[in-house]
Order: C-alpha cells, then sequence, then structure tokens
C-alpha cells in the first residue's frame, strides 16, 4: 500500500545527434527464469549475460502498472496474485532469488530480450561494485552469492557468449539513500524542505568514484571472459544508464506539492527535487558512466530518456483500477513509492516494473542486433513496450 501520513516520516523511496530509428513490434516473449541458471534455449545458443544491480536484475517485476484499489490483485497490478487462493506468492515472479532479496524477476531485461540465446542473469538487487569485481580485486560476496565477475568466469567456460550487459553505479552513488532523504523531508509532520541543493553537492563529489566503479567493474568482466576463454572482440560488452523514474515537476498529475502525492500517487516530492532528479541528476549519472564506457572500450546504451511520459505520477499515464486495466500502453513503467506493509516490498519502489523492464529488454534488443556501438533508447508516445526505439550516438 502506499505510505500515508502516519506513516510519513517512514517513506522510502529504492534505488535513478540521431543516425539511425529503429523499432520492434509484436509480442514480447512469457516469463523465463528468474534464477543465476542459464535459461533453457537451444543448448548451443550464445550466453547474454546480465550483470550488476537492481535495475537489470529484475526488481519491481512483480508488479504490472501501479494502483491502489486492493481487490483483484489490486486491480490485476499484481503479477503473484493467485486468484484461487486470495493470495500472493512472489516466488512466481522471482524464483527462488526472493530468497535472498536479489530479485531476479521472470521479466528481467536479458529474459524480455527476444533473440535466439541462452539467458543467465547474475545482477542482484542492491548490489555495488564490489559485489560484481573479481575476488583479487577487492570483490566481495552478496546477498550470499560469490561476486559476480568470478561466477561468471566459471558459468562462461566452455560457452559461446553473446554479449553481457553490466548496469551499475547506482548503489555505489547512494541514489536510493538520496531519494530516501528526499521523500523524508517531503513528509516531515512540519514540512520539510526540497532536499536538491544538498544533494547536488554529494552527487558531485560522489560521481569521481561512480565513474571509477564503472571502469573497474568493466575491466574484472573482461578479465572473467578472458579467464574463461573468451578473448576481447569475440563478445559484446555493453554498459547501460538508468531511466529516470521521476517526471519533471511540470508533468505529475498531482500538482501543488500536496500530500496526494504521497497517499495517492506514490510520489513524495517537492516540485524542486522533481525537475533536479528528471533534469540534471540522471543525466549526469548517465555521462559519467558514457565516459566510463568510453574509457573501457565498451558499448554505451543511454537509457536516461526511455521511460519519457511513463515514470511515475506522470501526467501521460494512470493508475490501474475497477475500469482501468493495466496496459503497456497507458501505465506508468517504475514503481511507485510503497511502505512496504500492504504492496509488496519497499526496495520496489521507483524500480521499472513488469513493462519497464519489457521496454528495456526491447532496448537491448536492438542493440544487438546492430553493429557494435553507443546509442540512445526512447520510447514512442502512447505505445507499449515493443515500440521502442534506438538512435545512434554521435
Amino acid at each position: 500500500m502506499i505510505t500515508s501520513p502516519s506513516t510519513r516520516s517512514k517513506a522510502l523511496a529504492a534505488a535513478a545527434a540521431t543516425v539511425c530509428v529503429l523499432t520492434v513490434s509484436g509480442a514480447l516473449p512469457a516469463s523465463a527464469s528468474a534464477s543465476r541458471t542459464a535459461s533453457a534455449a537451444p543448448a548451443e545458443a550464445p550466453l547474454l549475460v546480465s550483470v550488476g544491480d537492481s535495475f537489470i536484475s529484475g526488481e519491481a517485476g512483480r508488479w504490472a502498472g501501479n494502483s491502489n484499489r486492493s481487490a483483484d490483485g489490486y486491480s490485476g497490478t499484481d503479477r503473484a496474485w493467485n486468484p484461487a487462493t486470495g493470495k500472493s506468492d512472489p516466488y512466481w515472479v522471482y524464483g527462488s532469488s526472493y530468497d535472498n532479496g536479489c530479485n531476479r524477476s521472470d521479466v528481467a531485461e536479458v529474459q524480455s530480450v527476444t533473440l535466439d540465446v541462452s539467458r543467465l542473469n547474475l545482477a542482484c538487487s542492491g548490489a555495488t561494485s564490489k559485489a560484481v569485481l573479481l575476488p583479487e580485486s577487492g570483490g566481495e560476496p552478496f546477498k550470499g552469492e560469490r561476486s559476480q565477475a568470478r561466477e561468471l568466469e566459471d558459468v562462461a567456460a566452455g560457452r559461446a557468449v553473446r554479449a553481457v550487459v553490466v548496469s551499475i553505479g547506482g548503489n555505489d552513488l547512494g541514489f536510493s539513500d538520496i531519494i530516501t532523504d528526499c521523500a523524508t523531508e517531503f513528509v516531515k509532520p512540519y514540512g520539510g524542505d526540497p532536499c536538491a541543493p544538498d544533494a547536488a553537492e554529494q552527487v558531485a563529489q560522489r560521481l569521481p568514484g561512480v565513474r571509477q566503479a564503472a571502469v573497474n567493474t568493466l575491466a574484472d568482466v573482461r578479465t572473467a571472459l578472458d579467464r574463461a576463454g573468451h578473448p576481447a572482440g569475440s563478445y559484446r560488452l555493453i554498459l547501460q544508464s538508468y531511466p529516470s523514474p521521476l517526471p519533471d515537476a511540470g508533468r505529475i498529475r498531482y500538482p501543488g506539492e500536496k500530500y496526494d502525492r504521497l497517499k495517492s500517487g506514490g510520489c513524495p516530492f517537492f516540485d524542486k527535487d522533481l525537475t533536479w532528479a528528471h533534469d540534471e541528476l540522471v543525466p549526469e549519472i548517465s555521462s559519467v558512466l558514457a565516459d566510463a564506457a568510453d574509457q573501457s572500450d565498451a558499448e554505451f546504451l543511454d537509457l536516461s530518456r526511455s521511460f519519457e511520459g511513463r515514470e511515475v505520477c506522470s501526467t501521460s499515464t494512470r493508475q490501474a483500477d475497477a475500469t482501468h486495466s493495466p496496459s503497456g500502453d497507458t501505465s506508468e513503467w517504475i514503481r511507485f513509492v510503497t511502505s512496504g506493509l500492504g504492496q509488496g516490498q519497499k526496495q520496489e519502489s521507483l524500480h521499472p516494473n513488469r513493462y519497464g523492464q519489457q521496454a528495456l529488454g526491447t532496448c537491448l534488443t536492438l542493440q544487438l542486433e546492430q553493429p557494435s556501438g553507443d546509442r540512445r533508447c526512447t520510447n514512442t508516445p502512447g505505445r507499449g513496450p515493443a515500440a521502442m526505439r534506438l538512435n545512434s550516438i554521435g
């Protein structure tokens, strides 16, 4: 359920030149394995591997849009809802990864790719670069699992590898803590202040470290693959950025900085903070990651504007209810901020939901169908996840 004024002090948010235009049409794939085990495709199909954090592990994939109506599995948005029992079972979506909170969903980005590949999702919700790095580089076990690069080294041995796609840096930046502080200011009983001025200073100080963390991560992924018998040039290495989870203040459905943003919308932020996060924070992170990819001779997939108009509380989306079913054409593609007391987990907040993850899967499909290069992915207004577009950069 959405946080209410009585619990607002505990509000949390999890964690933020065109050459050609390409589109994918048609249905997206049904669910696939959510575990670290390579999912079943033809045995000879090359591996497509995801490495990194919650934005690529599949966090929030349980939800198809957002709803404040508790009936019928929250108006059909809870994909784990069993109408026969009237209960929800997150294992349907996250598989065994729900046990340790990695939350690798059945619609995670690599699971939603429409290519003839074997899919392996090593990413884990909450992971920093240390959860990916090899042990000799300072990598550490995370949530009871070995470092992702070490796991990749073993799994990739003797297997063809199509590509490894990496999402990293948000947790090294402390994105979740920053956004949580912003939400906490909004819900203070006697009124808080926008977080943007102080948060912007913190971000500026931390971004160089984020860049280095991404460079180190890409280097260790390459080392792991080299040890597994895959020299550079035999696979594609892609670093992606993050979609903005929030619209700017001019495109929010709940004007006036009132508590309906908290109680109804699940977007408890001041106008100044919304615009800062959308216009400055997400593009700055994307720019730093682009630099890291360039330094590492990796491809860069810019997702910073991929959810434009599909963000939580955006004026061009709506929640599901008794008369409006969830839809990739009309629903939000980001999980709204929840208290964790009813609708799922707090850590799912402000992550791509089912539609968002399918959209990112389309972006990655388009990227892999083209020669190596840096590209930007955007959506088609009013259309679903299969209608994403890819623009070359530079």
